[in-house]
């Protein structure tokens, strides 16, 4: 209430400065904490992976045997990535900052970004307050600052993706950052699917520009790999279902209430597609009947899909934290700050795929304000007031300054 009585009183510029201000001191703190800890043992695997990929190229790295190294499942695009920061390294500056660096950057871009979806949504005031989360999310800084990993990457660009096509009205962009973002890490498909029936609904010139940007990028990222070593793509990127770890969610209740382990070896293996599968459906359902709400359908989406993951991973925790900021405020905060000091704890302990009786227990109240939470987003993403589907640039007159308090059916509270 506090939020919405203030709204009136920002200025969309000061706001804005507002926003960029905090993102650049959390853009400040995630990079001291990369300079200054070491991090999890997944800066050393990276490391090893950028070494592998100068020796054998960021396309022959998937048929290679990597001894004493987990199986390479990255995107093409990653592998460029590690390829860039093994070449900076070699300048002096270390590999295990470097690593930290995307994901650390991706978040004040997507302080940014969020921002700017809720105020077409919302009001002023309630938009700084959910950029200013972002920046100061405690689950993100941890998992970007101390974690590093490509995650916070993926996501950024698959809101930047659903931005661009409907606020936009940037197809042919809104494609190019659908295709880098499953090009960074596979994990946004989910939200492919429903980013085209928008992209349709727009009408065929949009969804020209759309398919164009995105099967564009696509070529030029994927297309090498594909033509090269297809199998062995298939095998450690499209077809990698996680680790076998206990710890989150469906698996690990299904661990805690005793269920046989031919059931939690079947979720985890070629049962997991299910869940996948119902991601998809409910972002595309979403997406037919508000797609002026899409960039609230890719943070249901992607929370649904760490809902219902059968894999467990600290750095996962990203896949809902800056998303649930455009659902609402309280629920980005009640996520950041409980999954955060989950992190916290988690980085903390003898292992981050270790995870002391503390951790658990609060991952799995995490579990709960994310399902709460993704209910709640649904809820308001019906309630919002139905619209035509986005226009194009030709087709559209003028672009309404939407920083005026909106009626309760907003998906942004």
């Amino acid at each position: 209430m506090g939020i919405r009585m203030r709204c009136e009183t920002w200025d969309v510029r000061r706001a804005r400065a507002v926003v960029l201000i905090a993102a650049a001191a959390g853009l400040l703190t995630r990079m001291l904490i990369a300079a200054n800890m070491p991090g999890p043992a997944d800066v050393r695997i990276f490391q090893g992976f950028a070494e592998a990929i100068v020796r054998y190229g960021p396309i022959r790295i998937y048929e290679q045997p990597l001894p004493g190294l987990p199986v390479y499942n990255h995107p093409p695009l990653a592998g460029w990535m590690l390829l860039g920061l093994h070449e900076l390294s070699e300048l002096g500056i270390p590999f295990g900052t470097l690593i930290r660096s995307p994901a650390s950057i991706a978040d004040f871009f997507c302080a940014l970004l969020v921002f700017e979806i809720v105020r077409r949504r919302s009001c002023a005031g309630t938009a700084v307050a959910c950029g200013v989360g972002v920046a100061a999310s405690p689950v993100l800084i941890a998992t970007s600052g101390y974690h590093g990993n490509t995650d916070a990457v993926a996501i950024t660009f698959a809101l930047a993706a659903a931005h661009l096509l409907v606020d936009r009205r940037s197809p042919l962009a809104a494609g190019v950052c659908a295709a880098l973002s499953i090009s960074v890490k596979f994990v946004p498909v989910v939200v492919i699917p429903a980013l085209f029936v928008v992209a349709l609904r727009a009408g065929r010139p949009a969804l020209i520009r759309f398919t164009a940007g995105f099967t564009g990028l696509v070529a030029l990222v994927w297309g090498p790999v594909l033509v090269t070593v297809p199998q062995s793509l298939k095998e450690n990127v499209l077809e990698y279902a996680g680790g076998s770890y206990r710890l989150w969610g469906l698996v690990r209740f299904a661990d805690v209430l005793g269920l046989p382990q031919s059931f939690i070896t079947f979720i985890q293996g070629q049962g997991h597609f299910l869940f996948v599968l119902a991601c998809v459906a409910v972002g595309v359902w979403l997406a037919r009947l508000r797609p002026a709400q899409l960039p609230g359908v890719v943070a249901v989406t992607m929370g649904l899909l760490l809902l219902l993951s059968t894999a467990s991973a600290l750095q996962y925790l990203t896949w809902a934290a800056a998303g649930l900021f455009v659902i609402g405020f309280w629920e980005g905060v009640a996520y950041g700050c409980l999954l955060g000091l989950t992190a916290v704890l988690g980085y903390q302990g003898r292992s981050a795929v270790h995870w002391s009786e503390t951790v658990l227990h609060l991952g799995e109240a995490g579990w709960f304000v994310l399902a709460a939470a993704l209910a709640g987003g649904v809820r308001k993403i019906l309630a919002a007031q139905p619209a035509g589907p986005p226009q194009s640039p030709a087709e559209r007159t003028s672009v309404p300054e939407p920083c005026t308090p909106r009626p309760t059916g907003s998906p942004v509270n």
